[in-house]
């Protein structure tokens, strides 16, 4: 099994839920108020890991990522790629606000239009950040730097812990799980998860899972 870091773990959570918008958007039953609902929960789920997920990166990676090697100018690009998914986000956001108030046709492929943008810009970015950073996460792994990025990472309230280990494993194949497992000891991940996840798989899943 070929190893990864967790960063290429989310990413790929990332991408797994944008492809799950745009199949879901692109079915859309027009007027069924019960799944535009739904769907603006999941929403709102992805919409806090996505910018949650950035902003750190900026805060927190970036400049441990620098201290290891990375270049300033690639990360000038990597936060220049970042606003103009911002900018998608935010354009996503408000369509998928629209459609939860009229669950219209029309507010549907509004939405499904703003979701595949956010998509196309949104895996465009993750493409060229594990093509230039994932060598180095996976080279620098045991360096202090690293470490100490992960923990920066780690300092998160269980609540938010445990929301985020359910989403990103929802879905996952064995070398995401394995990614996102390694990062704490096994018990205090079944701890997370299966306590503090409560509230993803009681809320979010089920849009995906019936």
């Amino acid at each position: 099994m070929a190893e990864m870091s967790m960063n290429r773990a989310i990413h790929a959570a990332f991408r797994r839920d944008l492809k799950r918008f745009v199949d879901a958007l692109s079915a859309f039953p027009a007027g069924d108020r019960k799944r535009a609902e739904q769907l603006a929960t999941a929403w709102a789920n992805f919409d806090d890991q996505l910018v949650y997920h950035h902003e750190g990166e900026h805060e927190i990676a970036w400049p441990a990522l620098e201290a290891v090697g990375v270049s300033r100018e690639l990360l000038t690009q990597m936060d220049a790629e970042h606003e103009t998914m911002a900018a998608a986000l935010a354009s996503a956001r408000s369509a998928m606000g629209t459609l939860r108030s009229t669950a219209s046709a029309d507010d549907a492929q509004a939405a499904l239009a703003a979701m595949r943008e956010l998509q196309t810009v949104t895996v465009r970015h993750l493409d060229h950040e594990e093509a230039e950073i994932e060598p180095v996460y996976l080279a620098k792994k045991d360096s202090p730097e690293i470490k100490a990025m992960g923990r920066k990472f780690g300092q998160v309230s269980p609540a938010r812990g445990g929301r985020f280990f359910a989403w990103a494993i929802d879905g996952a194949g064995p070398e995401e799980q394995a990614a996102l497992a390694d990062t704490i000891p096994a018990p205090v991940f079944a701890i997370i998860n299966g306590v503090f996840g409560r509230s993803y798989r009681k809320n979010v899943a089920p849009v995906w899972h019936g």
